[in-house]
């Protein structure tokens, strides 16, 4: 059945105008233009029963009076072809169409508002959307093809009401939506490769970093240094204040330190709460009398810093005999002050060098070594920034001296013992402002000792001699820096302003800083799958000998089982022509790689009995494992008697 369709164009349904309000009758429509115009029924049903009311145009032999477009017109069209295809005239293309009406509600053709009206232009006739371009040859066939049409053909339920265009929306059988992916959980097993060496190279030394051998070398030994006790007759308390295990960091006979006019020493000892280490320096017969004094260490406890030891809280006791006032800080093991590293004074050591006869030995004093200029530099950039930062904070360091600060790593160095002077000295009234201009001075003179390695640089007539010294051995802009601290006919100086004298150094600090940063990631990344061999080792005590299946004839004794038995003593007891156990660990780990690589290379697995062998590759014992130990999860999470595969 062929059927003409108007390109674009919609269905518009003939219906009854009695069915219209009173407001769209009582419209009085604009020139009307109708006359013309063929009328549908005609061409849909052959006839109109209303034709000498209708305004359009009915072919007879008798012309039709017109009457006025205002009288109502009915429709005859059956309910069945309520959705009839659209008639598109032959002359005409692509020209648009008014709007589709709702299948489920009656149309209505004429509305209150008034069409707008098109020039004429000679030669076009004005186009009408119900105007039909075919003869009558075209109309007798499309009749013939609506009488014939079944009454079922048209169902009003077989296509979606059309609703109103919005075109904010999207046609969703046109923009498919995205896929949706589910995230799965992380698989450890994955390997991931290091960076190249090429980017972070980890063969030499860095400015923060040292290379790969001696950094685990140096974690070693700090671990090993947290763990040691404390010699046999300290006569040190068992616990002092929540803090057990005190082991003594500094000689407690004979020449000993003080700090101001105390003597004080450091201990290490272990929290009760947390089970870390901390530093315990303890000033001995000092009697605090208020309690007050303590508001100073609640600030420093809040002020945290890279180049700063955290504060942790102080407290008084008399375990140890005395009136003893105990300060906590954190713990950096194998720290050294920076007048232990660069300034104390070598003992002499037994050198040997041949001569004639033989070999002669003498005592061969070491003399003090010039430090690099960068790593002063180094120094001084993070110690300006510590005190930027306590500065800020309304406090002053007090103590920047080279026996109060700790190196804690290479080139890196922190400040110490802050707070303390401020609790022992708490009755003193002092301005802060004159504080903080003293932490320059003293920043200044820390200068001078580390340039001329000698703690006296700055005091009398040696402070020409250090100035000479340092521009003999060392550049303009350091000698300006350490005269720039030490002047005393400069203007008030802060802290910001050195900063800003030598923000290059401080650029280049933070250059060399982000390296360290990188070159730690690395070394990090390399040990993040360090345990692969502990897993595979977990997994052979899962799956070997289980107690609860020593009864099952079909979990050790065959299939996956079997095989993961002999390649365990095929990495674990072996042994020589003589019977001995085999104790080589280099052996199991290369094994264990090769396993967990899943390599095609064979092996040949004997039987205790050395009756049976089996030849396996490393990729088949690779699977029979993860076999076996699915296994296992499967009993584990399924009945209480699970029927175990073969």
């Amino acid at each position: 059945m062929a059927f003409f369709a108007r390109p674009q164009s919609s269905a518009i349904k003939i219906v009854d105008p009695s069915t219209q309000d009173e407001k769209a009758q009582a419209v009085t429509p604009k020139k009307d233009i109708r006359a013309k115009q063929q009328c549908r029924n005609i061409v849909i049903h052959g006839s109109c029963r209303y034709q000498d009311t209708c305004p359009f145009a009915h072919p007879s032999p008798e012309p039709s009076a017109s009457t006025s477009p205002s009288q109502p017109t009915t429709s005859a069209i059956p309910s069945q072809a309520v959705n009839a295809p659209v008639f598109v005239p032959r002359s005409i293309v692509g020209v648009a169409t008014p709007p589709l009406p709702s299948a489920s509600t009656p149309s209505i053709i004429s509305s209150g508002t008034p069409e707008t009206e098109y020039p004429v232009y000679e030669g076009q006739e004005q186009y009408n959307p119900y105007v039909y371009a075919g003869g009558e040859e075209d109309d007798t066939e499309l009749t013939k093809q609506m009488a014939e049409m079944d009454a079922g053909f048209y169902d009003d339920n077989q296509y979606p009401a059309y609703t109103d265009y919005d075109h904010h929306a999207l046609d969703a059988s046109y923009y498919h939506s995205a896929p949706v992916y589910l995230r799965q959980p992380l698989d450890y097993h994955l390997y991931t490769p290091a960076p190249p060496a090429n980017f972070v190279p980890s063969t030499f030394d860095s400015h923060f970093v040292l290379p790969s051998h001696a950094l685990r070398q140096l974690l070693q030994k700090r671990s090993e240094t947290t763990r040691q006790i404390a010699p046999i007759g300290s006569n040190l308390p068992e616990e002092l204040q929540g803090y057990h295990t005190l082991v003594p960091l500094e000689p407690t006979a004979g020449d000993r330190r003080k700090f101001g006019n105390w003597y004080s020493t450091v201990y290490r000892a272990i929290n009760l709460t947390d089970g870390l280490p901390y530093v315990l320096r303890r000033i001995e017969n000092y009697r605090l009398m208020h309690q007050s004094a303590f508001s100073a260490i609640e600030i420093w406890s809040n002020l945290r810093h890279p180049n700063i030891i955290s504060v942790k809280e102080a407290f008084t006791t008399r375990s140890f005999n005395d009136n003893s006032l105990v300060f906590v800080y954190a713990y950096h093991a194998d720290a050294q002050t920076l007048f232990d590293v660069h300034l104390k004074p070598k003992p002499p050591s037994m050198q040997t060098h041949p001569y004639q006869h033989g070999r002669s030995s003498h005592l061969q004093a070491h003399l003090p070594t010039i430090i690099p200029e960068r790593t002063i530099w180094s120094y001084i950039v993070q110690i300006a920034s510590a005190i930027k930062k306590v500065h800020e904070h309304g406090q002053a360091v007090r103590n920047v001296d080279v026996t109060k600060i700790l190196l804690t790593g290479q080139n890196r160095v922190r400040i110490n013992c802050c707070g303390i002077i401020d609790v022992l000295m708490h009755d003193t009234i002092q301005d802060i402002v004159l504080l903080q201009q003293e932490d320059l001075n003293m920043f200044g003179r820390l200068i001078f000792s580390l340039c001329c390695n000698n703690i006296t640089a700055t005091s009398g007539q040696n402070y020409q001699k250090s100035l000479d010294f340092i521009g003999r051995n060392y550049s303009a802009e350091l000698k300006d820096t350490a005269m720039w601290f030490t002047s005393r006919v400069a203007p008030i100086r802060t802290i910001n302003m050195f900063l800003e004298k030598i923000s290059a150094r401080v650029v280049s600090e933070m250059e060399d800083a982000l390296d360290g940063n990188d070159r730690l990631e690395s070394e990090l990344q390399g040990e993040l799958e360090n345990a692969r061999l502990v897993r595979l080792l977990c997994k052979f005590g899962f799956i070997n000998e289980r107690p609860e299946f020593a009864r099952e004839p079909r979990w050790s004794e065959t299939g996956d089982r079997y095989i993961i038995k002999l390649f365990r003593d095929y990495v674990f007891h072996q042994v020589d022509e003589r019977g001995n156990p085999v104790v080589n660990l280099s052996h199991v780990l290369t094994c264990l790689n090769k396993l967990d690589a899943g390599t095609d290379e064979k092996i040949m697995l004997i039987a205790r009995d050395e009756q049976s062998c089996l030849i396996v590759s490393y990729k088949e014992i690779k699977h029979c494992i993860e076999s076996a130990f699915g296994c296992v999860l499967l009993a584990l999470y399924s009945l209480p008697t699970p029927i175990l595969p073969i």
